[in-house]
């Protein structure tokens, strides 16, 4: 019997924690530095790479002053892609449970306005359809202005990073 009354308190309990935004953006804050940790070797890869091509590149052109800048673009491309892919990952971990959450909503409503099982099947479906491609875009819009600007940014870096360094 302590076990019925032990499930609902629980239940109730994780409710009422999940409702709460903040705990939402703690969910969005550790899985992105979830995604971060586990792809320092690649950040560190492609630095270290362009290290790699800036050196031998700086090396081989000793009257140059300015080596080529084409290793520092690829590496911010590079950095800018991995940052608007992790934060598309992190913002869906954030927006599928509220999508549900209106899709459940929207559909509940359908059923209390009389609609059929079968036409509530066929809404669902529709429902479904706009609503995934709807944050679709969202999430491809937004990591596609994070990636340009962590890459812009990448670039500046490097490119004064260079500088500093002659």
């Amino acid at each position: 019997m302590a076990d019925h009354t032990e499930s609902p308190r629980s239940y109730l309990i994780f409710i009422k924690i999940m409702s709460k935004r903040r705990t939402w953006v703690c969910l969005f804050i550790a899985v992105y530095a979830i995604l971060l940790s586990s792809s320092w070797n690649l950040l560190r890869s492609v630095l270290n790479w362009y290290k790699l091509q800036y050196t031998s590149s700086s090396s081989d052109s000793s009257p140059s002053p300015s080596p080529s800048r084409l290793p520092a673009v690829y590496a911010s491309v590079v950095l800018g892609a991995m940052f608007g892919a992790m934060s598309m990952v992190a913002a869906t971990t954030v927006a599928v449970p509220a999508v549900m959450v209106i899709w459940i909503s929207v559909v509940v409503l359908l059923a209390f306005f009389g609609k059929s099982r079968r036409v509530l099947v066929v809404e669902g479906r529709k429902i479904t359809r706009e609503v995934v491609g709807f944050v679709f875009k969202v999430l491809l819009k937004e990591g596609n202005v994070v990636a340009v600007f962590c890459a812009v940014l990448a670039y500046f870096l490097l490119i004064r990073r260079d500088l500093d360094s002659n």
